[in-house]
């Protein structure tokens, strides 16, 4: 891998420094070309023998946050060779937004269905017809699967944020004589 990062904030400087040994500047320049919500396109410059990327926080703030896929390529002028692929999240510039609603899809979707549940403490039919047009409820028992599917999504989350183990409990044991 390069060193292209996971993730970046709009309205940050972006600075990147990338040793290429098989491509080394200032013989070959490099170019990371970002599409997904925009197009974005960076070149290198050249910096002993490595490749170097900047773009000033006035730059990147006009980036829109979202998902984009990433090529890295070189050049000597002859050749062109892709060095890497991946995924980069430009990631909204909490400076520049009245309002943000940083929870993801999961943590968002459970808290919708816990409403759901909560609202439907007081109503006691599953379903009912007024002039020919039927309103079904989602049962309960469906509610309450969905609950802990989601509730589990939500936990592995948030322990693999905190670099915790997400395959579930800890097992301890001991090998040897005793």
């Amino acid at each position: 891998m390069a060193g292209i990062p996971k993730s970046t904030t709009a309205g940050t400087t972006l600075a990147l420094s990338l040793a290429l040994t098989a491509y080394p500047a200032p013989d070959w320049s490099a170019a990371l070309i970002l599409r997904g919500v925009q197009s974005i396109d960076l070149v290198s410059q050249p910096d002993g023998k490595l490749h170097t990327f900047t773009a000033a926080a006035d730059v990147t703030a006009t980036w829109k946050p979202g998902d984009y896929w990433y090529s890295l390529r070189v050049t000597d002028g002859a050749e062109v060779h892709e060095v890497e692929t991946g995924t980069l999240t430009v990631d909204p510039d909490l400076a520049a937004v009245s309002e943000f609603d940083g929870r993801t899809h999961a943590e968002r979707t459970l808290q919708a269905i816990e409403a759901v549940i909560e609202g439907r403490a007081s109503k006691d039919q599953d379903s009912y017809r007024i002039n020919n047009r039927e309103l079904r409820r989602t049962p309960i028992s469906q509610l309450l699967k969905l609950r802990d599917i989601y509730r589990q999504e939500v936990r592995r989350a948030r322990a693999a944020k905190r670099g915790k183990d997400t395959l579930g409990r800890q097992v301890l044991a001991r090998f040897g004589h005793v």
